[in-house]
């Protein structure tokens, strides 16, 4: 018998019983629509996250003290290890450098009032974190040479303090009974923002900040910085501007040979990494979740495919006694198998895209449906239908023709 036969006849004898047909197909369309939806939010989240990592900031390090296990001497940052790592004589590997000291302090204006984060930092924070101005302007050279007083807003800082619609770029706003006037407000940033606080701080000069706001000095009288931002001048050049900052950090801080750092300094390609391998570990757990179905479908093709041979023994014993041989036997019931699973798969395809994209409408995200998620989730159905119908294709083919006969 061709396979043109056989596949007709397979198809004959699904349809005979349609509702036990899409039955045993519904294991498999939930199975490999789950893979396909599970799969395709694990992937969007992935690719958000990675973009949001990536919108911190560019090709950027991120300095902060850290406390040797070692030692009980409290451990800062300061202005002059900024300034240090500005000069291009010391660290000709990075762009931009920009000190941040911040606090958290209550801000009104007007009858409005509310506690947010203050920045105080320089005018290149801005390209090195990616910020982009909505209104107005930005901090300049020239605010943290004079000590202005002048803040700039970030997006949630200005809906928390103004009217909607109401223009802030000159108005007065009050920092912890100190009055600034707003010189600019930026563009809403969303996503990971909260971890630098970008859409609810507010950024003033740091030379202000240091001496009206946060005044905290070290037991030297050095003015104290939580981080330092810096930005690499190319990518390639990042691991030379890591050696080149640990360089001048050791050096400064009287750290000797063999000594732990009293401070570290975070690559944001490291954290890409992490995030990539977290989301990745999260995506492979939910497509394995979602594979689980799948299994369950294929042994309820098995079970199906037994009680078919069993219903079809005397079919089978005639088609032996006309001459049909085993391996004929053996792909008729193979066929019938993938065409239940491969039917079952392309319409676990359609629903499990309709379900990526429900869910990521639900969740707020966007679901990355990718050929090779969909050529996995296919694949796999078809290898299911082909290794569950092996033992009752077996199991038909290996039947004594008389025996078969003989069967009531």
């Amino acid at each position: 018998m061709s396979i043109y036969e056989s596949l007709r006849t397979a198809l004959t004898a699904l349809t005979t019983n349609k509702m036990r047909a899409a039955l045993t197909m519904l294991g498999i369309v939930i199975g490999v629509g789950a893979v396909i939806a599970l799969s395709s939010i694990g992937k969007g989240v992935e690719a958000m996250v990675n973009d949001n990592i990536e919108g911190l900031g560019s090709n950027m390090l991120i300095v902060v003290a850290e406390q040797p296990e070692d030692s009980t001497i409290p451990v800062y940052l300061t202005n002059s290890d900024a300034e240090a790592m500005a000069d291009r004589l010391n660290a000709p590997a990075l762009a931009a450098v920009a000190p941040v000291a911040s606090g958290t302090l209550r801000v009104t204006h007007g009858e409005e009032s509310a506690t947010l984060s203050v920045t105080g930092t320089t005018s290149d924070y801005l390209s090195i974190r990616n910020l982009e101005i909505a209104m107005g302007g930005f901090l300049t050279d020239a605010d943290l040479e004079d000590l202005e007083r002048v803040a700039v807003l970030g997006w949630q800082a200005y809906e928390d303090l103004f009217a909607e619609g109401e223009y802030p770029i000159e108005q007065t706003i009050t920092i912890d009974g100190n009055r600034f006037r707003v010189v600019g407000v930026l563009e809403e940033k969303g996503g990971m923002s909260a971890m630098g606080g970008d859409d609810e701080a507010i950024y003033v000069p740091l030379t202000t900040a240091q001496a009206r706001l946060l005044q905290s000095r070290t037991l030297s009288g050095e003015r104290i910085v939580r981080v330092i931002y810096a930005s690499v001048v190319d990518e390639s050049q990042t691991d030379a501007a890591e050696q080149q900052i640990t360089s001048l950090l050791r050096d400064r801080h009287g750290i000797e040979s063999g000594d732990e750092d009293d401070f570290e300094i975070i690559n944001q390609q490291e954290i890409l990494d992490i995030s990539s391998e977290i989301t990745g570990v999260l995506t492979l757990f939910l497509g394995a979740i979602a594979g689980i179905s799948l299994l369950v479908g294929g042994i309820g093709i098995m079970n199906i495919m037994l009680v078919t041979v069993t219903e079809r023994t005397r079919e089978i014993g005639i088609r032996k006694a006309v001459g049909a041989t085993s391996g004929a036997i053996l792909v008729q019931f193979l066929i019938e198998s993938l065409v239940l699973t491969l039917v079952g798969g392309l319409v676990g395809i359609v629903l499990g895209i309709f379900g990526a994209s429900l869910i990521s409408q639900l969740m707020d995200t966007v679901a990355q449906v990718t050929p090779d998620i969909v050529a996995i989730a296919g694949g796999v159905s078809g290898l299911i239908g082909l290794v569950f119908g092996v033992y009752p294709a077996m199991r038909a083919a290996k039947l004594h023709p008389i025996e078969a006969l003989r069967y009531e």
